[in-house]
């Protein structure tokens, strides 16, 4: 099983990447892990929202198989505590999916056609958070709930 980071746009926060890729490198220990990035649209800034999340969502579905196990971060979606998640985590693994991909959406949001195609949505908080932060607390969050899984001190 593979784990798979989606993240809209390109991260520009040099201060914030030797925290991501510590966190990458740490989770190679556990699970094959990557981070891809999808590029935004040509023209995004001449786009209606609603024109950009569909154009995003269609960039974010290309990158998707059939098979994959989605879960979109969503400030309205399930929200768990550390021990929580990584219980979820577990029973997402248990599903004998070849491959899980948390997905990062753009500024506004994701397509109609994103949040039917993901098979769950997470919230890491109720807090509005940049999406350079939102991809280090969730690599260290998923770090962090494959230490839990295997009794390890890190969580503690």
């Amino acid at each position: 099983m593979k784990v798979t980071l989606l993240v809209t746009g390109v991260s520009d926060d040099r201060e914030l990447a030797p925290a991501i890729d510590r966190y990458v490198k740490r989770l190679g220990h556990y699970v094959p892990f990557d981070i891809e990035e999808v590029k935004c649209p040509k023209h995004f800034s001449k786009l209606t929202i609603e024109e950009l999340k569909k154009d995003e969502g269609q960039l974010i579905l290309a990158r998707l198989s059939p098979q994959d196990l989605v879960i979109v971060l969503d400030e309205r979606g399930s929200q768990w505590d550390s021990i929580g998640f990584s219980t979820q985590l577990q029973k997402w693994m248990n599903t004998g999916c070849r491959r899980i991909v948390f997905v990062i959406g753009g500024a506004f949001g994701f397509s109609d056609e994103v949040y039917q195609r993901a098979d769950q949505r997470m919230a890491l908080s109720s807090l509005t958070l940049t999406h350079q932060m939102v991809r280090l607390f969730f690599v260290e969050q998923l770090y962090r709930a494959f230490t839990i899984l295997r009794n390890e001190k890190y969580h503690h």
